[in-house]
């Protein structure tokens, strides 16, 4: 499922000599049929020209030598009046076809270039981003990271899981833009997390974190010139200590309204999972038999932009969210990969309805058969990275 980082793939050579014959002889014919001394025939240039820009060097300097081969022998056999119109015929054919030549090998060389730094930036990623599955002890983990495979450069999609003194926590993000800059910012709101999931033991404190990670990486990019950028995010908690013999209720002090007491999706007792979502896709809640609930989450500010939206008072912009897992749930993580993916009228695709037609699936092979299903909606076509994660109860 990953992009192999090729250049383009060029037309086969069975198709070019075709083409190319093909054209030779409606231009000959086309000559013949004139009766006038057109010399419809030096349209061949054109076809190298073209060939440029999608072939290979070697396709572009056989047709190069073809149409050269074609024009030398028409002028002999039908020279034109006078030498100098002669000469000045093969200076221009041969001289057109050296500059077509020497376009291609330019083309083919940058595309190599950006092969290479798009392979570099994969395996830069690929580094960075924990291998999966992970099996905690409150989760297991599945998923699927495929990086975009019609841009010279990978996008900014960033996910990590941390098993620590209070439970198991979850990241999962997108930052804004693509290319090295998206990977630098995604890197330093993974150290951020790395850090704050085992030193913060609120889950919004560990939100706070990643917000200063991300305006401290855009101080930096402003000091060098570069954009600054914003992420989306959504933050998980589960299997805290008050959490590894049952439910836990929200610590909103004596008296206070239990927000867990009208909740939906808190029909059994199950664990609790903790939500904290920065501007982030919404997760999905599938369970046994097809029912695909959208975890109904508050939009949230995208970390970089909280000090846009903090109110005067200075409270916090980011506030936590209480659901259960049920032990035949999975919950689905996704990024824009797979909600923006669009076929040939435009309509996304329905990712609600496509996890419900899945819902017989092991949650293993869940993410990579809902990518599957996207990119067939999609025709093929990746226009950002894709990341899948589907957690449910460790056993």
């Amino acid at each position: 499922m990953e992009s192999n980082g090729t250049v383009p793939r060029a037309p086969g050579n069975r198709a070019v000599v075709l083409g190319v014959l093909a054209a030779t002889v409606v231009l000959l014919l086309a000559q013949a049929a004139s009766g006038s001394n057109a010399r419809l025939v030096l349209l061949l240039v054109f076809l190298p020209a073209l060939l440029a820009g999608l072939g290979t060097v070697a396709q572009t300097v056989a047709v190069s030598v073809w149409v050269t081969v074609v024009v030398v022998v028409l002028t002999a056999l039908f020279p034109p009046p006078d030498l100098e119109a002669r000469v000045g015929t093969l200076v221009g054919v041969v001289g057109a076809e050296a500059a077509v030549i020497g376009l291609c090998a330019r083309r083919v060389r940058r595309e190599r270039e950006l092969s290479r730094m798009r392979q570099s930036a994969v395996a830069l990623q690929r580094q960075l981003l924990r291998p999966l599955p992970v099996t905690t002890a409150d989760v297991r983990l599945d998923g699927l990271y495929r990086p975009v495979e019609e841009d010279a450069l990978v996008g900014g999609d960033l996910y990590d899981v941390a098993e620590t003194p209070y439970g198991t926590r979850v990241l999962v993000g997108d930052v804004q833009g693509k290319g090295l800059p998206a990977i630098g910012t995604g890197f330093a709101v993974l150290s951020a997390f790395r850090e704050a999931a085992f030193r913060e033991a609120e889950l919004t404190d560990v939100a706070d974190a990643l917000e200063a990670a991300v305006e401290r990486h855009n101080a930096y990019a402003v000091q060098s010139g570069e954009q600054e950028r914003f992420v989306t995010a959504t933050v998980l908690g589960l299997g805290g200590p008050g959490d590894r013999d049952g439910p836990r209720v929200d610590a909103a002090g004596p008296g206070a309204e239990d927000p867990l007491a009208e909740d939906p999706l808190l029909e059994d007792p199950a664990p609790v999972v903790e939500a904290v979502n920065c501007g982030h896709l919404a997760p999905y809640l599938l369970r046994a038999g097809g029912r695909v609930e959208p975890v109904a989450l508050p939009a949230g500010i995208p970390l970089g932009l909280a000090s846009l939206a903090e109110p005067a008072g200075g409270s916090r912009p980011r506030t936590v969210r209480r659901f259960a897992l049920p032990a035949d749930g999975v919950l689905v993580l996704l990024t824009d990969g797979i909600t923006e993916a669009q076929d040939a009228a435009g309509e996304f695709y329905p990712v609600e309805l496509g996890l419900a037609e899945l819902a017989a699936t092991p949650a293993d092979a869940l993410p990579g058969a809902l990518d599957e299903r996207a990119r067939r909606w999609s025709g093929g076509r990746s226009r950002d990275d894709v990341t899948v994660l589907a957690l449910r109860g460790a056993p």
